[in-house]
């Protein structure tokens, strides 16, 4: 069943348990999140458990919202444009979905507000430094999975992620920018706000670290490390 305007206006909005104001949109075998501009920016919180949406995005410009509930659903891809579309969004439930890879999650480094997040279910946990990666790249996540990050888990991925440098590690780009085939090419789509004009796909480090990699490379003193410098540029 598609996401319509009629859908949006017949289900119910109601006050849960948290006190916030809900959209339940669970089991309606939705393939997909459109026309949610219908909805005037009046929840915090949209349940789309037990659908069948694969990408999460398309979404307007939707300031109230603080909850998004995705389990049980079939997301493979996430819009590189979500920050902008919920930048209040706190808590994140994609139990039960199939993302697979830990670049596939990039787009959530941007959402600053992001606390709580589940990815209970997907084949991503599987992957090697998967809690510290998401400790390390959304510093803003308090709990993962139902378990609080704790210090020690940030401190382990510093040391995985940063170098003496304060930059990228190798290992750190090569994860950011190791995708699955299903979220390489997002569909565009038309809901949502347009992002801001970016540079290079893919680059993990602001203009102040490529200045530094820049100085690191002055500095080598092998043609190994002066190509893996450049790599990261």
């Amino acid at each position: 069943m598609k996401l319509t305007p009629e859908l949006l206006e017949s289900v119910s909005s109601q006050l849960n348990p948290l006190k916030e104001r809900q959209l339940d949109l669970r089991g309606y075998t939705i393939p997909a999140i459109e026309n949610l501009g219908i909805t005037r920016d009046q929840q915090d919180c949209i349940d789309f458990t037990d659908n069948s949406i694969t990408v999460l995005g398309n979404i307007p410009l939707l300031r109230r919202l603080r909850t998004l509930l995705l389990a049980n659903n079939r997301i493979a891809a996430i819009s590189a444009s979500l920050h902008l579309s919920v930048p209040n969004l706190t808590t994140l439930v994609l139990t039960n979905n199939n993302i697979a890879e830990l670049g596939d999650l990039e787009p959530l480094k941007d959402v600053k507000s992001l606390q709580y997040l589940s990815l209970l279910g997907n084949p991503v946990r599987e992957k090697k430094w998967y809690r510290e990666w998401l400790a390390w790249r959304i510093p803003s996540l308090r709990v993962l999975d139902f378990q609080r990050i704790r210090d020690k888990e940030r401190q382990a991925a510093k040391a995985l992620f940063l170098t003496a440098d304060n930059l990228p590690t190798q290992l750190a780009t090569t994860i950011s920018q190791t995708v699955s085939t299903h979220s390489s090419k997002p569909p565009v789509t038309t809901d949502e706000p347009k992002p801001a004009p970016q540079g290079k796909a893919g680059r993990l480090m602001s203009k102040e670290e490529a200045d530094k990699v820049r100085e690191a490379i002055a500095r080598a003193t092998s043609v190994e490390e002066i190509r893996r410098l450049e790599r990261m540029l």
